[in-house]
């Protein structure tokens, strides 16, 4: 039961940890080559890899025949 917990916490702690890790690349890329979109670009990216991971592990405890 813990377990399970501890695995839909992970789950929701995902999406805002790439976002922020997305966000803290492209910052520092920003400042190292001068640029103002590369933050962006980062942004996004880590949403999009949070997002499917997010996926990734839901369709395993769906097929795996967890709710």
């Amino acid at each position: 039961m813990i377990a399970q917990i501890e695995e839909y916490l992970a789950l929701a702690m995902m999406l805002p940890i790439a976002s922020f890790v997305g966000l803290g690349i492209g910052y520092l890329l920003d400042k190292a080559f001068g640029t103002h979109f590369l933050q962006i670009v980062f942004l996004i990216l880590g949403v999009a890899g949070g997002f499917l991971e997010l996926i990734r592990r839901l369709l395993e405890d769906t097929r795996d025949g967890r709710d």
